[in-house]
């Protein structure tokens, strides 16, 4: 896959910054004003507001260095820096994202790297997709920066971790914005000042190239975790490389067939004990099978996997329905079925097939039905030793659609660039295989349903390797491998 897209990283990256405690101190007179325009009067000095927003943020920037999980602007403010203080929080709700984007931009000085308007219209060029990835909390702050530097045509999309609620190094964020631009993964480049953030980040996500460029600030933190695949001191050192990365030539594939997608569960990994914990739950409440309810739990899963409630309120509501209704019961419920959720198996050879495949130059693209998030199966996936081989994750929750509608499969082409007739599918489900071929996709079933038509039946994983569109071993007899004529 040729280079197709570069990412940048904003603060540090495309700009340096710095502060002093003058500085921050003068600008908390701009946080009073705020205040007391929304009528929270906390009876507090500039200088001991100073105090306690450092201290509120030093606390939330600790809890997210673990979660890697954004707040809202308001839940940062209630929860971390006015957590003392008594207020009215509809008050404080409608100023906490004009107090935090205030704050991001008055509390740091910044400047725009002065080669970087050049190097950005070189890239385009170049004919390459350019994108923006940032942790943040405010929503506003990096708008209104790129604006400022006059350099916000440049960039599609800006992906924010105050919008999506996941900050780098997690994975998802990368993949998230990849899926918005449309291209896969490992035809990404991503720009970063921070090894931690920035590369980690972009390796764990299959980005083709990781880059750090150097910036002169303290952040008080280890710095480590990868090796960039370079290291630049000025933007304009990113041209000669992105030119050699686009002179370079691109693999050739045995066939037709440019790239795998696949099922999540039941194909990559199954749940050995799924619902027997949940089932003695039941019986130990005297409650009767959820045979009973498997039309309204369908019902309800629908509207988790398209992301129309979340997982707890899935979990919560389908409690309800059996007929719990004791609020310890329920949690407890919720606990069991998150359990055996989470207790997730992978299939012999999964990992060294998938890392075999995309040594040769495969594309890899997971298509799941789920209310899991990306990120969640991601953890899964870097579990198993291949997290980092997804250049496309399609998931129904995040896009509204479940197999067999053609959206869900045609959103995976549309990031990879590819038409029907270069992909196959694998999966197990009549309705998902049915659905895959309908659109001209070639169906290899694995662990499938009585029934299943595909074009490929394997017994082990690893027999994917076999099959001759990707004869990779090169053998004439094919034993383990049934085909099934369409015609």
């Amino acid at each position: 896959m040729n280079l197709r897209a570069v990412f940048f990283d904003m603060g540090g990256t495309i700009e340096t910054l710095g502060y002093t405690r003058e500085l921050r101190l003068k600008a908390t007179a701009g946080i009073q004003k705020y205040l007391k325009e929304a009528d929270i009067n906390l009876g507090l000095c500039d200088e001991a507001l100073f105090e306690i927003v450092t201290n509120g943020l030093k606390q939330y920037h600790d809890f997210r260095l673990q979660s890697l999980v954004e707040y809202s602007p308001q839940k940062v403010w209630c929860e971390f820096i006015l957590k003392d203080y008594s207020f009215n929080p509809a008050k404080l709700d409608e100023v906490a994202e004009d107090l935090m984007t205030y704050i991001e931009t008055h509390y740091y000085q910044r400047e725009m790297r002065p080669e970087v308007p050049d190097v950005l219209k070189a890239i385009n060029q170049f004919g390459l997709k350019i994108g923006l990835i940032s942790n943040v909390i405010s929503r506003g702050q990096v708008p209104f920066n790129l604006a400022k530097y006059k350099i916000q045509k440049y960039f599609d999309p800006v992906v924010l971790s105050s919008e999506c609620g996941i900050r780098k190094p997690d994975p998802a964020i990368f993949h998230y914005a990849a899926r918005l631009m449309n291209v896969p993964t490992s035809a990404c480049v991503y720009i970063g000042d921070r090894i931690a953030r920035d590369i980690v980040g972009a390796k764990r996500a299959g980005f083709r190239l990781a880059i750090q460029i150097q910036h002169d600030f303290d952040h008080g933190e280890e710095d480590d975790g990868a090796i960039p695949d370079a290291i630049i001191g000025s933007m304009a050192e990113l041209l000669d490389i992105l030119r050699a990365e686009l002179a370079r030539p691109e693999k050739v594939l045995p066939s037709q067939i440019s790239a795998l997608l696949f099922d999540a569960g039941d194909i990559l990994y199954y749940r050995p004990k799924t619902g027997e914990l949940f089932s003695d739950f039941l019986k130990e409440l005297n409650i009767g099978t959820e045979k009973d309810h498997l039309a309204e739990k369908a019902a309800l899963a629908r509207q988790a996997f398209r992301g129309q409630i979340d997982q707890d309120e899935f979990y919560d509501t389908y409690l309800q329905i059996l007929g719990v209704d004791d609020p310890e019961q329920i949690q407890r419920g919720k606990k069991i079925l998150e359990e055996e959720n989470l207790d997730v198996r992978f299939f012999e050879g999964v990992q060294e097939t998938l890392i075999t495949l995309k040594n040769q130059g495969y594309l890899l693209g997971i298509i799941t039905d789920t209310a899991n998030s990306v990120h969640t199966k991601l953890s899964w996936f870097e579990r198993g030793g291949f997290g980092h081989v997804w250049d496309s994750i399609i998931s129904s929750k995040e896009v509204g659609f479940q197999k067999p509608e053609p959206e869900i499969y045609y959103a995976a082409l549309k990031q990879l660039g590819l038409s029907s007739d270069q992909v196959a599918f694998v999966g197990h489900r009549i309705s998902e295989l049915d659905g895959a071929r309908a659109i001209g996709i070639k169906t290899i079933a694995f662990n499938y349903d009585v029934g299943a038509s595909a074009d490929y039946f394997i017994n082990r994983f690893s027999d994917l390797l076999e099959i001759p569109f990707a004869n990779i071993n090169g053998k004439d007899h094919i034993s383990s491998i049934t085909e099934k004529s369409l015609r």
